[in-house]
């Protein structure tokens, strides 16, 4: 069973919920502003606002 670790928001500062094996670079929302937020580092758990995709990614 996987424990889960909460981690405040970056944007509005509310509570997110994150696996305790989160990997560096996986992306999750929060419940409370819908923001998508990107995992910056693991020990601890850090969040960042995601970076916004651009069309030409992977081109």
């Amino acid at each position: 069973m996987t424990t889960a670790l909460s981690v405040q928001c970056p944007e509005c500062g509310g509570s997110v919920n994150v696996r305790e094996d989160v990997l560096a670079a996986e992306i999750v929302i929060c419940r409370h502003c819908s923001s998508e937020l990107e995992v910056v580092a693991t020990g601890p758990v850090v969040l960042a606002m995601a970076p916004e995709v651009e069309e030409d990614w992977g081109e």
